[in-house]
């Protein structure tokens, strides 16, 4: 499900990075911590090319040697069989997991954002430490978070400090190591 999702500056409520065209406020299913799902685009493909992998290669693969196990008798002893109906029932939790996220989750179009000059979901930021030092990172939904790949949670500390702010801007992050002072020195929206 794709829409069209505006950014807005007018009393952002702290937990919102996103509001739809008009300012018309989203009713969707919100996470356990209380903020709302949202996917990149390319988060998205990424699960929907999970989820087809799933359903069609990885269960029908496991559900065939569950079936020629249990043609081998007693299922009580065979390993194989137990192994297998184990495997099917973590595939068939995964592709239900799958589907609930990508049926619920608000898909954004981080190339489409009408602000680019401000931090929103979906940015890739360069910042620049104390020590001159510079990371860049992707901030992205709680589904999609590699931290090795630079894609960072929008609930995130360093998200939050981010969100709304202009490249030049300086802020101040809370981390379980410490406080650390991060200078914005690029936004761009791929």
């Amino acid at each position: 499900m794709s829409r069209d999702v505006r950014n807005s500056e007018e009393a952002p409520e702290e937990n919102d990075a996103l509001q739809l065209e008009g300012g018309e406020e989203e009713e969707e299913e919100k996470s356990s911590s209380g903020h709302r799902r949202y996917l990149t685009r390319s988060g998205a493909e990424r699960m929907h090319k999970e989820l087809l992998r799933l359903l069609n290669e990885e269960r029908p693969k496991v559900t065939a040697e569950v079936s020629a196990a249990a043609a081998q008798g007693d299922r009580s002893e065979n390993a194989e069989y137990i192994y297998g109906k184990k495997r099917l029932r973590e595939i068939d939790r995964r592709i239900r997991f799958l589907q609930k996220r990508l049926d619920t989750a608000t898909i954004v179009t981080p190339s489409e954002q009408p602000d680019p000059s401000r931090v929103y979901f979906g940015a890739t930021v360069t910042l620049e430490d104390e020590d001159e030092a510079r990371v860049t990172y992707q901030i992205v939904g709680s589904d999609e978070i590699d931290t090795a790949g630079g894609r960072i949670s929008v609930e995130s500390p360093i998200a939050k400090a981010l969100l709304r702010k202009k490249v030049g801007d300086t802020v101040e992050v809370h981390r379980p190591r410490g406080e650390i002072e991060y200078t914005l020195v690029q936004i761009r929206y791929l």
